[in-house]
């Protein structure tokens, strides 16, 4: 079992910058790969994947919505996950859950359904203000 908390989020001016941050706890032992993952929910149809990150290196991708101004990172020695926001507006203000999969052969990081998702924090709070 996976654990996650994310922490980090708050009301900010448009323009101005947050970074969250996920902690991840409980058995990780063992685990080789994972897709790394930021989403958002606000008052509307969906939630949208924010930002992707393959736990084994070298892959990012990021919602055309975010691109240029999110960045998603991970420290492995503290196994904390982070979403460094700058340039925010109003349309961030949303709900922000992290969450994690593992992955098996033939699983990509930047296709894979979310449904695929197993662990989910309980998100924090975004709100940017015009």
């Amino acid at each position: 079992q996976v654990e996650l908390a994310e922490s980090g989020g708050g009301s900010v001016q448009a323009g101005g910058s947050l970074r969250l941050s996920c902690a991840q706890s409980g058995n990780l032992a063992g685990v080789k790969y994972m897709c790394l993952a930021w989403f958002r929910e606000a008052p509307g149809p969906e939630r949208e994947r924010v930002a992707v990150l393959y736990s084994g290196g070298g892959f990012t991708t990021y919602a055309d919505s975010v691109k240029g101004r999110f960045t998603i990172s991970q420290d492995n020695t503290n196994k904390t996950m982070y979403l460094q926001m700058n340039s925010l507006k109003p349309e961030d203000t949303a709900m922000y859950y992290c969450a994690s999969a593992l992955i098996m052969a033939g699983d990509y990081c930047s296709t894979l359904p979310t449904a695929k998702y197993h662990y989910w924090g309980q998100g924090t709070q975004v709100s940017v203000s015009s």
